[in-house]
């Protein structure tokens, strides 16, 4: 199995569904991702600044697995990183299996701790038509399954990059599977 990699890093210092991508990002304890729209300690989406601006900004950086764009562009999607909203793509690592808590690594010095999964929103369809369909999925019992991947806080900042290594480290005790946040 490859080690697992960052394939892209991207932000946007507005709110748009994509993000350019860049050589590098800063990743900033507590904030997110320097010069991008959502970053800061309090919610930074605009849906949930409208409901509560005081609420913890548990969607300071968002990550999408790069296998998730091989499935899509297999079905007819033509998606490059950044394109969904993500400011890390990944690569070599199931983001979508790993349970609340579980912190990331990432390059020498940064490390997120991922709070639940992004939820596709209908901004998806703007990129093109059925892509918000295509990241859901129902399971053998009907439940949803939110493919558009996790969101994290930023515990230790730092500089990520294309071709930055990610580990993973479990949380210790009970592991809470991810839930939309």
């Amino acid at each position: 199995m490859n080690a697992a990699s960052v394939v892209a890093v991207s932000a946007r210092p507005s709110h748009a569904v994509g993000k350019d991508n860049r050589i590098s990002i800063r990743l900033i304890a507590g904030l997110g991702v320097e010069g991008d729209a959502h970053a800061g300690a309090t919610v930074q989406h605009r849906s949930r600044v409208a409901r509560d601006p005081s609420l913890p900004n548990l969607r300071q950086v968002h990550l999408i697995h790069a296998e998730l764009h091989d499935e899509l562009r297999a079905n007819g999607f033509d998606l490059s990183p950044g394109q969904m909203g993500e400011n890390i793509t990944t690569r070599g690592i199931g983001l979508l299996s790993l349970p609340v808590g579980t912190r990331l690594r990432i390059g020498g010095e940064a490390v997120v701790e991922i709070t639940g999964l992004r939820n596709p929103c209908h901004q998806l369809e703007g990129i093109q038509a059925g892509l918000m369909q295509a990241v859901l999925d129902r399971d053998g019992d009907g439940n949803p399954i939110r493919k558009a991947g996790v969101m994290a806080v930023v515990i230790t900042g730092g500089q990520v990059g294309a071709g930055d290594a990610i580990q993973a480290i479990l949380p210790e005790g009970e592991r809470r599977p991810l839930a939309p946040v």
